[in-house]
């Protein structure tokens, strides 16, 4: 018996999909998504870490400059004329002159933070031209280092080199120091505070305290609390401890609980 042949049915391509408009949008929505997070890992993690490197350069700059002693003009007179620098008595704290907008007049240092850590201080807490460009900005309302009253400053917790990214890693009794070309100040950390950024009394004389006059000297760090967003203010406090002339050398309290 012969056998029958077999019978195969015709395939028939499927048709085609049509992208559709949605379709579309949706893969553009995503494309915009990941761009955006490259953006953010950008900003928060090598950009902050680029800048951040750019900036201990700068301030290193900037504290050698006063390391180094200026040379007299060389113009055949010899010695310039003019009175000589009054020492400073032991037990004195000398305090800056008037600084203007964007002076940079210190260089901040916490060992808590790393031995390279270290940060330009200019005048002034605008965006554009202090916070931006990496400075921890001074509240010019406020003392400069080493006056009587609350001596006060800002800067990022990310992007722009984030200066106070790691605020909240501070320990009761670390060392806050501000280096000027008159010598170190330094302060020690005694607690954080967290509140709306309303809350204006953080800058006070004597902090939150609106009626007691100050005869003390304080420190106040201020930044964004959480770290992602402007709703509130971390505080971190410190009260003054000693100030180091030039002539002396940099204080131990340089070295102090550095991480190895």
């Amino acid at each position: 018996m012969g056998s029958e042949p077999e019978v195969h049915p015709t395939s028939t391509p499927a048709p085609r999909r049509r992208a559709s408009v949605v379709g579309v949008l949706g893969e553009l929505l995503i494309t915009c998504g990941v761009v955006a997070l490259l953006f953010v890992a950008w900003q928060v993690w090598i950009g902050d870490a680029i800048a951040s490197a750019q900036e201990h350069s700068a301030a290193e700059e900037l504290a050698q400059s006063w390391a180094e002693p200026s040379a007299p003009p060389d113009d055949g007179t010899g010695p310039a004329d003019g009175p000589e620098p009054t020492p400073v008595a032991p037990g004195d704290i000398p305090v800056l002159g008037a600084v203007s907008h964007g002076d940079q007049f210190g260089v901040m240092y916490v060992p808590r933070f790393g031995e390279q850590w270290k940060f330009r201080v200019a005048s002034g807490i605008t965006r554009k031209d202090i916070l931006d460009q990496g400075f921890i900005g001074h509240y010019d309302d406020t003392p400069l280092p080493g006056a009587v009253g609350n001596t006060a400053y800002a800067a990022h917790r990310w992007t722009s080199g984030a200066p106070f990214d790691p605020i909240d890693r501070l320990v009761i009794g670390d060392a806050i120091v501000i280096e000027t070309k008159e010598g170190w100040y330094t302060y020690r950390f005694r607690d954080f505070e967290y509140v709306q950024d309303t809350q204006i009394e953080v800058l006070l004389p004597v902090p939150q305290r609106p009626d007691v006059m100050s005869e003390g000297r304080y420190l106040t760090l201020t930044s964004c609390a959480p770290k992602f967003n402007m709703m509130e203010r971390i505080i971190a406090y410190a009260l003054f401890d000693e100030f180091t002339p030039r002539a002396d050398g940099a204080p131990a309290a340089l070295t102090e609980g550095v991480p190895t």
